[in-house]
């Protein structure tokens, strides 16, 4: 991950709060759904999709076809896929 300071707190259901590095940014090719890969600095070889809307909430990615979409995003800007095939 780089050290930019593209930081931000998230919470998960249990209400802990966790500082993630956002990666990047990107919509889907019919403009339809907008991503954002987040980074987790204690494990820095994995990226987390999520999709999100305008208010700034967040859903994790669970739709076959749109993970996909986004592992091939991630890999073309990032470089090769992992051999777990984690993102």
């Amino acid at each position: 991950m780089s050290e930019k300071n593209n930081m931000m707190t998230i919470v998960n259901e249990d209400g802990v709060e966790k500082q993630v590095e956002i990666l990047m940014t990107f919509s889907s090719p019919d403009g339809k759904k907008d991503f954002v890969l987040i980074g987790d600095p204690d494990e820095p070889d994995v990226a987390y999709p999520f999709t999100y809307t305008e208010d700034g909430e967040m859903e994790e990615v669970t739709d076959p076809e749109d993970f996909e979409l986004c592992s091939e995003v991630y890999y073309a800007y990032f470089g090769e896929e992992s051999e777990n095939g984690d993102l």
